[in-house]
């Protein structure tokens, strides 16, 4: 992959050359995985049909989904303890169904409050229970990760909930939280994207569209024990039990998604596993975040991290200019490089590079070499 100061993104867009990809979700997938799509979707396994087309209920499929979950038990060493699950609705419906199965009368939830998504699940989960908001990090922009004692936890939680790395700021937790209540975690965007002691959660879920696969699928990994004392007399679609009974295929399923997470699994697999990926993965971030620390010749630092340096994340690395005007300049200028989605949220500004797992080395390279001469040139 190669970048250039003369082709426009227009350019490029006719030509066919793909750029760097920084956006946060729907984000940088595999390309291997991408070619095999490109031809599965036409006809896949020389059945005459393409992956878009085929039942969910035929035979095609239930081999595609069994090798999905696989795969994601090999990858992640999840055992038979665990159900795994391939639900819709985003993670963002999670937001409800975990309290909606868990949160039963007279109990509390532990929620620790990192971010906007966790912001929003405590949104939703006070529409059907009780809360206990155990660390309110908004009071300190949600700069970083509280250590355990800033927590205030419940004595007899239903479950502790928490969200692994939040994008939007671009903090990550090092460590889940320590607690003897069920833990539950939204781990969205930074799934696989390092060993994870699967043992240690009552459920964790995530969107695909960040590390795993395309927009419409979510994995949710839950223990049987957390399971059995679910709350009855749920909608199905809305029953945690009930899509497990089922195989994930309660109703239709999201086949496509479904198969290229089975994919993307695969190609974890073939890349050597989640020990290659976090070290591919801290490697990647440290390029970035030495430009971000450097006093680049100017005399100070020309860049400002958003996350506290304790708290970084590996997957969504966020800094600013000294003004919003060169932050706006720097997303331009990078954009005519061949680099797109570097803008910040629109709640905080300034810039963020996503670098998911099927993220180049070449592209952080490049995001480096902009921001050592953007700052030369406009100190």
């Amino acid at each position: 992959m190669t970048t250039t100061t003369t082709t426009t993104p227009t350019d490029r867009d006719r030509t066919g050359e793909r750029i760097f990809n920084f956006s946060a979700g729907p984000a940088t997938l595999p390309e291997e995985v991408l070619r095999q799509a490109q031809s599965d979707i036409f006809n896949i396994a020389g059945t005459g049909i393409g992956i878009l087309e085929h039942s969910h209920r035929g035979s095609l499929f239930t081999r595609i989904i069994e090798e999905a979950e696989a795969a994601c038990r090999r990858v992640a060493g999840i055992s038979d303890d665990y159900h795994v699950l391939f639900l819709q609705g985003g993670a963002t419906l999670q937001f409800a169904m975990v309290p909606m199965n868990f949160l039963p009368a007279g109990k509390v939830a532990d929620y620790l409050d990192t971010g906007s998504w966790t912001s929003k699940a405590i949104k939703e989960a006070r529409l059907l229970g009780s809360l206990n908001i155990a660390f309110d990090g908004g009071k300190r922009g949600y700069d970083h990760i509280p250590a355990a004692h800033e927590l205030s936890l419940s004595r007899d939680a239903a479950y502790v909930y928490f969200c692994s790395n939040n994008t939007i700021v671009g903090t990550e937790y090092s460590e889940p939280p320590a607690t003897d209540a069920p833990l539950v975690c939204d781990a969205s965007s930074d799934i696989l994207s390092r060993p994870i002691d699967v043992a240690r959660y009552a459920l964790v879920f995530a969107g695909a569209q960040k590390n795993l696969g395309p927009a419409g699928c979510t994995l949710v990994i839950v223990s049987k024990d957390f399971l059995r004392g679910a709350r009855d007399q749920l909608p199905s679609m809305l029953d945690y039990r009930q899509h497990a009974a089922q195989g994930s295929r309660l109703n239709t399923a999201p086949v496509f998604g479904i198969y290229f997470m089975g994919e993307v699994f695969k190609w974890i697999e073939r890349q050597g596993g989640l020990e290659v990926m976090a070290r591919r993965n801290r490697e990647k971030a440290r390029i970035i975040y030495d430009v971000i620390d450097s006093a680049l010749g100017v005399g100070t630092t020309f860049y400002r991290g958003m996350a506290r340096s304790d708290s970084r994340s590996m997957m969504n690395l966020t800094f600013r200019t000294p003004s919003d005007d060169l932050d706006e300049k720097f997303v331009t200028q990078a954009r005519q490089l061949g680099m797109e989605g570097l803008k910040g949220h629109r709640s905080v500004g300034g810039m963020r590079a996503s670098i998911y797992n099927a993220f180049p080395r070449a592209g952080c390279e490049a995001l480096a070499a902009l921001m050592k001469d953007f700052a030369k040139k406009n100190s």
